[in-house]
């Protein structure tokens, strides 16, 4: 197989995750995107820069990431130097339960976690070995549910002792927007539409946005088109259904979208490498 060729992991047993590796990503390059989910991942080879939100960080070998759900990010190669990754996508409904059942949350609701970069050697190798049952065929799925687990239990509640995140307010009307752009990302929503709403003039609307959210409302309308049409991928539908489920008008303009967000082909994404 192609170092460059993303191998995906998913088992429909385990719904609730997804492993992502690439053995040479110096060809891969992400636009700004961001995920439903929580993703975690290791650098496993080499080095990159790690643009979270307004911060950049630039990682190495043995060094993990954490995304929250919808927080804007991008991991790129540095001058075509060699760098290889895992990255672990957790539905965040089942990650909130389980912070929930291990008592570091009040409630079982997901709660923005401050940490960005982790350089714990222990974590680092342990998630590398939990990772690679994951993509092994001989491992059993109760082995896979119970190693996925005991890794999230142990590493949530390391993190439990850093202080919790206080983010600053999003105002009410953008976060209606930003939510009025994920219930309805399939169909054309303009500027104009969106200003009406909110009572803010285009400009004033797409500056403010970008400040809270990292994306023009445009760029996150198309972020959240890329999320739909994972999700009707992930079912194991057609690229061409994809594409007008997931608002666009044709299937290239859906392919060259998907490649520049996710780093992969729609066809790449949809016949997981691993499925047991």
């Amino acid at each position: 197989m192609n170092k460059a060729q993303p191998i995906f992991w998913r088992d429909e047993r385990m719904p609730h995750v997804e492993l992502r590796k690439i053995q040479d990503a110096r060809q891969v390059c992400y636009a700004p995107h961001s995920h439903a989910h929580w993703s975690l991942g290791a650098v496993t080879a080499g080095v990159s820069t790690f643009r979270y939100r307004d911060a950049s960080h630039q990682i190495r070998a043995g060094d993990m990431v954490m995304m929250n759900p919808h927080w804007v990010h991008a991991c790129n190669p540095i001058a075509n130097q060699p760098w290889a990754y895992l990255m672990l996508y957790v539905d965040a409904r089942w990650m909130s339960e389980l912070r929930y059942g291990l008592g570091l949350l009040p409630a079982p609701e997901w709660q923005d976690i401050a940490t960005a970069v982790i350089r714990r050697p222990s974590l680092f190798h342990s998630f590398c070995e939990m990772a690679g049952g994951l993509l092994d065929e001989h491992v059993s799925i109760e082995r896979k549910r119970q190693a996925v687990t005991a890794y999230l239990t142990t590493l949530m509640s390391e993190l439990a002792e850093e202080p919790p995140l206080a983010p600053a307010p999003t105002p009410e009307l953008l976060a209606q927007v930003a939510d009025y752009l994920r219930t309805h990302c399939a169909r054309d929503i303009s500027l104009e539409e969106l200003s009406q709403q909110t009572g803010y003039s285009t400009g004033h609307l797409i500056r403010a946005f970008k400040q809270h959210y990292g994306l023009t409302p445009h760029a996150y309308l198309i972020d959240q088109r890329i999320q739909l049409g994972q999700a009707v991928l992930r079912q194991g539908q057609p690229i061409v259904e994809a594409a007008l489920t997931a608002g666009f008008n044709d299937q290239p303009h859906f392919q060259r979208t998907f490649k520049r967000l996710v780093a992969a082909t729609p066809h790449q994404y949809r016949a997981p490498s691993f499925k047991k």
